[in-house]
């Protein structure tokens, strides 16, 4: 029995998500380059990972217990390094230094720099089989944590995610939850055009996976998913969240070419007025609530 979300946890995340795309906003323009699309698309998917499901301790980041997440399409790690400081790991302040020089948050994930990145990722198509790989070594240490990671839908393209798929498939890991960034996009165009995925969930069900479906920017349907996923048995699974790159911007919404446009003119500052707006009506009906 999956429970009820209450209307004021939704709100709650929400507000969060959208604080986290503020966050995104003021970290490229102050780096002056990087990706806004993905990021932007996944801020409801990474509030409800760090702010509702996630067994975490912020304060003690290699806690042996955690859940770990892997973050496999790296050039979103903006979303990840919003929702981490929003959560206590390290000052929001240091948000600000996205890829400057000795920052510890570089434009791909450095694990060794920062605690509980879990991995270093530029190269796509290889998160899936470091977290298929410490998904079975939870299994051979009677460990009970959970293993999430998170992949674009682009990365598909790579034959190594696909051997991970195999690889979990056969071991029927189902202490893995994968999520796929189902943005339809990628640096040069509509995935369909460049080399077409579908039918994506009949292919995962093939390989013994077990597929929920769920709209990426809908805090309850990311939720219900999520829940569903961490009572699935005997099989690992893999959650297809359908997003809308930029989400929240209405300009960047669904092209390509944000995916890592640099910002020109006042386009950041039509984006922050977006969200600020957003955020205004979100908390008067919070207060209603």
């Amino acid at each position: 029995m999956i429970p009820h979300l209450h209307e004021k946890e939704v709100k709650r995340l929400e507000l969060i998500a959208n604080k986290l795309r503020q966050h995104v906003i003021e970290m490229l323009v102050h780096a002056g380059s990087g990706h806004q699309g993905g990021p932007l698309g996944l801020a409801d998917i990474f509030a409800v990972l760090y702010f509702h499901v996630l067994n975490q301790k912020p304060k003690k980041p290699l806690w042996e217990d955690r859940d770990r997440l892997i973050l496999s399409n790296g050039h979103v790690c903006p979303i990840r390094y919003a929702a981490m400081a929003e959560a206590g790991y390290f000052p929001k302040k240091e948000l600000l230094t996205l890829r400057k020089f000795g920052s510890r948050l570089q434009g791909h994930p450095e694990r060794v720099l920062m605690p509980a990145l879990e991995s270093t990722s530029g190269p796509l198509g290889a998160g899936l089989a470091q977290a298929a790989g410490i998904a079975y070594a939870a299994r051979m240490d009677k460990k009970s944590y959970h293993t999430f990671c998170v992949t674009s839908d682009g990365e598909h393209e790579a034959g190594l995610h696909w051997e991970a798929a195999m690889f979990a498939g056969k071991n029927k890991l189902d202490n893995l939850i994968a999520i796929v960034d189902r943005n339809n996009i990628q640096i040069d165009g509509d995935t369909e055009n460049i080399m077409p995925l579908e039918p994506l969930r009949e292919k995962y069900e093939s390989f013994h996976w077990f597929v929920i479906e769920c709209n990426g920017n809908d805090i309850r349907d990311i939720v219900r998913a999520l829940e569903e996923a961490k009572v699935v048995r005997q099989k690992p699974i893999v959650i297809i969240a359908y997003t809308v790159p930029g989400e929240g911007v209405s300009f960047m919404e669904n092209d390509f070419h944000w995916h890592s446009a640099p910002f020109k003119d006042d386009q950041a500052g039509k984006a922050m007025k977006e969200l600020r707006a957003e955020a205004a009506e979100l908390k008067a009906d919070h207060k209603k609530r």
